[in-house]
């Protein structure tokens, strides 16, 4: 198992600061000779004033047309700056909130790119009700960019489908990707619907992909999907994707599950390019777009202005950031030196809340501090406080356990606390996580530990590692002012795996390592 999370380890080089509004820009590395321009357009739909009433196709198409309106006037400025791709966000033409009956006006007749070869565009009369459709292939085209987007699709079945719903068709929560010339090049189902009443899965997950001339091989998915291992995972293992383009309306969730929390994560994880699209409705705490690199961000997230956002950056085709975890003693921190020493030979006594399992370090035992549990992300956490300018902690839950090597610059009021979680996520979807996770807590009081908070004046330097049963770990990272931070190092160091920084430039919110058990959901 070492060798092969060796493997999986990752270096990170180059992080990027952040404006007051959360809009994130860097420059590009020294030496990269190829790039695309991307662009992701966070945008605050016109929604059905009242989504379960029945609305004609008329009335439905005239809704949709105010949003496509504004969608190509993003395609148009992201085209003045060079942009070869755009992405819009889930839910963006058509809102949410339907029935099953009351979205059927919304929906676009969907044939398959596989088997056929369409231009919606320059063949509007080939299929019926595709007048969306229509409106993005000829943006593609004004644009002379490739464009993804996102809308309710329908396929009509016959009786003989055992999968067939009882009104004779399909309905699927669907992406599109356009190439610059406007021919339909990509069709994806979104598979793992959040409570999507209105949609029906997929009988097969959808592989999709879609080839570029500037950067090779995207694929796609959609929000809730990016949790699970069909098909984001399945995608990036089999057709060797480096570039993910990503519609989402995602309702943030703090601490652990901020959308551009995790879409850096994903990013970092796997060492690909995510181009995220949330949609942009703060009073639903939904905001929070990107472009993300394994070793920088482009992102957005802004509570308080009630307008979209467009992001553009340049990016490189080939997305570098997966490197080995060998160490060189030479020019080594001296806070990993130490984490490497507590690693293979822990002076620190392993204990759980009933037991001490050995004798040498009885001191530190008996003034380790107390464990408590706290609800986190509605999971219940195990957790210690982490008091003091320096120390290391350990908590454990089942199988996993959980460290934290940390140093202060300077103490702050503020509680913090080291946390575990192993097991069966149950609300809100069903999923099994282990996650090691160091947050601020709400308050001054145990109980506050978990709560949302994004504001934070904790400082640390530190190391976070764990004994995950998974190789699938994504780094969590959030600082003050839902700013994202980029991990000094992390990888696999003696079948644990570790995060390392120094030198926050502002207050710590979360820092975690977020693992997925996929066999186990």
């Amino acid at each position: 198992m070492s060798g092969a999370r060796t493997a999986h380890a990752l270096v990170f080089l180059l992080g990027c600061s952040a404006l007051a509004l959360g809009v994130c820009s860097a420059s590009l590395e020294h030496g990269e000779a190829e790039y695309y321009v991307a662009a992701v357009y966070e945008h605050r739909s016109v929604l059905s004033p009242n989504p379960l009433e029945l609305s004609s196709r008329q009335q439905a198409l005239e809704l949709m047309k105010q949003n496509l309106d504004v969608y190509e006037q993003q395609v148009m400025a992201a085209a003045q700056k060079g942009a070869h791709i755009i992405v819009f966000p889930e839910d963006g033409i058509h809102g949410f909130n339907f029935t099953r009956t009351s979205i059927y006006p919304f929906l676009d007749l969907m044939p398959s790119p596989r088997l056929v070869s369409w231009n919606p565009c320059l063949e509007p009369f080939r299929f019926n009700d595709t007048e969306v459709l229509q409106r993005l292939s000829c943006m593609a085209i004004k644009g002379k960019m490739f464009l993804v987007a996102n809308l309710g699709t329908k396929q009509p079945c016959l009786g003989s489908d055992p999968g067939c719903p009882q009104d004779g068709r399909y309905q699927f929560n669907t992406n599109v990707a356009f190439s610059d010339n406007g021919t339909l090049v990509g069709r994806y189902r979104k598979h793992n619907l959040y409570f999507e009443e209105a949609f029906d899965s997929p009988a097969d997950v959808d592989l999709t992909t879609f080839d570029t001339p500037f950067a090779g091989k995207f694929g796609m998915f959609t929000c809730f999907d990016i949790l699970f291992f069909d098909p984001a995972v399945r995608l990036l293992r089999d057709f060797e994707v480096k570039h993910i383009a990503y519609p989402t309306a995602w309702m943030n969730q703090l601490p652990l599950l901020a959308a551009i929390e995790i879409q850096k994560a994903f990013a970092t994880a796997f060492g690909v390019t995510v181009l995220a699209a949330n949609i942009h409705h703060p009073t639903l705490g939904m905001t929070g777009s990107g472009i993300h690199t394994p070793l920088k961000s482009f992102w957005y997230h802004n509570m308080d202005d009630p307008e979209g956002h467009l992001i553009i950056a340049r990016v490189a085709t080939n997305p570098q950031g997966l490197v080995g975890t060998e160490n060189t003693t030479s020019e080594m921190d001296p806070s990993h030196r130490k984490f490497l020493k507590v690693l293979s030979g822990d002076p620190y006594c392993e204990k759980d809340a009933q037991e001490v399992r050995c004798d040498e370090a009885a001191k530190w035992n008996l003034n380790a501090p107390p464990t408590f549990h706290s609800e986190m992300m509605y999971d219940n956490f195990t957790l210690v406080p982490v008091w003091g300018k320096e120390g290391h902690l350990q908590v454990c839950s089942n199988s996993l356990c959980c460290h934290l090597l940390f140093e202060r610059p300077a103490l702050s009021k503020e509680l913090y606390a080291l946390g575990v979680f192993d097991g069966l996520h149950t609300v809100h979807g069903t999923y099994y996580v282990q996650a090691c996770a160091l947050v601020k807590c709400g308050g001054a009081g145990f109980e506050t530990c978990g709560q949302e908070i994004s504001e934070a004046e904790g400082l640390f330097d530190f190391h976070l590692w764990g004994n995950f049963s998974t190789l699938y770990v994504f780094p969590l990272f959030l600082t003050s002012g839902m700013t994202l931070d980029t991990p000094d190092q992390l990888g696999w160091e003696s079948d644990h795996y570790f995060l390392r920084k120094r030198g926050l430039s502002s207050g710590l919110v979360t820092a975690a390592l977020y693992g997925r058990l996929y066999e186990r959901n």
